[in-house]
């Protein structure tokens, strides 16, 4: 098995001040297309001045409003977080004073603040091998203790059978060995998440309402495990993790299936109309989830710099090489990415020099 590359500090999309100052473009006149975060976010009311004023209050029932929006059982204990991160971070302290230290597999290409946060807590990283996913050999999944996987991947948006996912689950149960599932994207992917087995013993689910919702900056998510688990989980974030008006926040946004439904609808159509504009332009068979494209190409790095001079940012990866589009917010961030694209087709239809 391979391991895990992590030497430098992971990088995240959303970071426009570098490359405004590098290109000489003031952050207000770029489309940010670099997260894969909806751009046509979740309506945020205003909070009464007594969340501000009053710590937060655990038996406000909010882990009840997740576990009815995630469709967990009620076994399952449905911890909030201050993100989807804090979990990363603290899963692998927690492990280490229930289990020791251990070998953990993570998927490459993937998000990888997961594998940077199990080889920093002092676990063995190793990359999750490519057939493991289209074959039955086990020898890899033996050989570890933790499995992380990403429902749907971030940035391939490659999703697993979830009967295949149940069964690492059943195998690593066995001996006391962890499925951690990462479905910060998993909405529009209806019956790909593993939810509803959520509360077993050995597999922890992590939501997030960054994404999907738009609220990024507001840093909410969930922790779906056992009840033993997400209390040692607690105790290692200790409280007032999450603050009372994030709270207050997290409770009417999962509530408002209204606008769910129609933030799906609406994000299905964008992903449709970006998958298009992709193909006219000459990037073929894009990948992705609701919320971002993926494609993969020889000169990734030179189409995303050319749109950058035209105060564009998207994401590139160079193993292997590919770029990663968000959506735009409205019809003018449209129009403004067809117009940089027309302007590159040389660049995207000859992919290599000469």
């Amino acid at each position: 098995m391979t391991a895990f590359d992590g030497a430098d500090l992971p990088e995240h999309g959303g970071r426009l001040r570098a490359p405004a100052q590098h290109w000489g473009i003031p952050p207000e006149q770029w489309l940010d297309l670099s997260t894969g975060i909806n751009p046509v976010p979740w309506p945020v009311p205003a909070i009464p001045a007594e969340v501000w004023q009053r710590l937060p209050e655990p038996e406000d029932g909010l882990e009840e409003i997740i576990r009815i929006w995630a469709g967990a059982p009620e076994r399952a204990c449905c911890l909030p977080v201050a993100g989807s991160q804090a979990a990363i971070m603290a899963l692998p302290a927690v492990r280490a004073r229930k289990h020791g230290f251990g070998r953990v597999a993570v998927p490459m290409p993937g998000y990888r603040e997961h594998g940077h946060a199990w080889r920093r807590a002092g676990f063995d990283v190793v990359a999750i091998p490519e057939h493991a996913t289209m074959q039955a050999e086990l020898a890899w999944l033996d050989s570890v203790d933790v499995v992380v996987w990403i429902q749907p991947n971030n940035p391939t948006g490659q999703l697993m059978d979830p009967a295949r996912l149940r069964f690492w689950h059943e195998r690593l149960r066995e001996r006391d060995g962890w499925l951690v599932l990462d479905q910060a994207f998993i909405e529009g992917e209806p019956g790909f998440g593993l939810d509803p087995w959520a509360g077993a013993p050995g597999l922890i689910v992590l939501r997030s309402l960054g994404k999907f919702f738009g609220l990024a900056g507001l840093r909410a998510g969930a922790v779906l495990a056992d009840p033993g688990l997400a209390c040692e989980m607690s105790n290692e974030l200790g409280p007032w993790t999450v603050s009372g008006p994030a709270r207050y926040l997290m409770a009417r946004a999962l509530q408002d299936r209204a606008w769910q439904v129609e933030a799906r609808a609406s994000l299905r159509t964008a992903r449709l109309r970006m998958d298009g504009l992709l193909r006219q332009y000459g990037m073929s068979s894009p990948t992705g989830t609701l919320l971002f494209r993926t494609v993969q190409h020889p000169r990734a790095a030179g189409i995303a710099d050319q749109l950058a001079c035209r105060g564009i940012l998207v994401r590139r990866f160079d193993t292997p090489a590919a770029l990663r589009f968000g959506l735009p917010p409205d019809e003018t961030g449209w129009q403004r990415l067809e117009g940089a694209l027309s302007e590159l087709t040389y660049l995207i239809d000859h992919p290599h020099p000469g």
